[in-house]
């Protein structure tokens, strides 16, 4: 087999062919992985944030509980308060009630008196 110069052109041309091929996917490639570096710092960048608000909001949520705890009453805190009100008021009702009789009776002294 004789090798002649478009032979060897045309082998010359194919391997040029793929070898510009090859060098574009690898160009592809590295693109490729150069975006997804930078996507997975961006990411990385994201979460570290996530995680910082997470723990700042975490902090205000237990300072805001101290707050509700030491400033509100409890329902149990609460129900024992009324039943304190509740029983004075019934203690005032009762005075209340037999203040005419204790007047009755201071008129009545004086009534003997003069």
């Amino acid at each position: 087999m004789n090798i002649t110069t478009e032979f060897a052109t045309f082998v010359i041309f194919i391997l040029g062919v793929v070898a510009g091929a090859w060098w574009r996917v690898e160009g592809a490639i590295k693109v490729a992985k150069d975006e997804a570096k930078k996507d997975a710092e961006a990411a990385a960048t994201k979460a570290e944030a996530a995680v910082g608000l997470h723990n700042m909001l975490s902090i205000q949520l237990a300072e805001h509980k101290l707050h509700v705890a030491e400033t509100y009453i409890t329902k149990a805190g609460l129900r024992e308060f009324r039943d304190e009100v509740m029983t004075g008021v019934r203690e005032l009702k009762g005075s209340v009630s037999t203040l005419h009789q204790r007047i009755d009776q201071i008129l009545h002294e004086k009534g003997r008196e003069a």
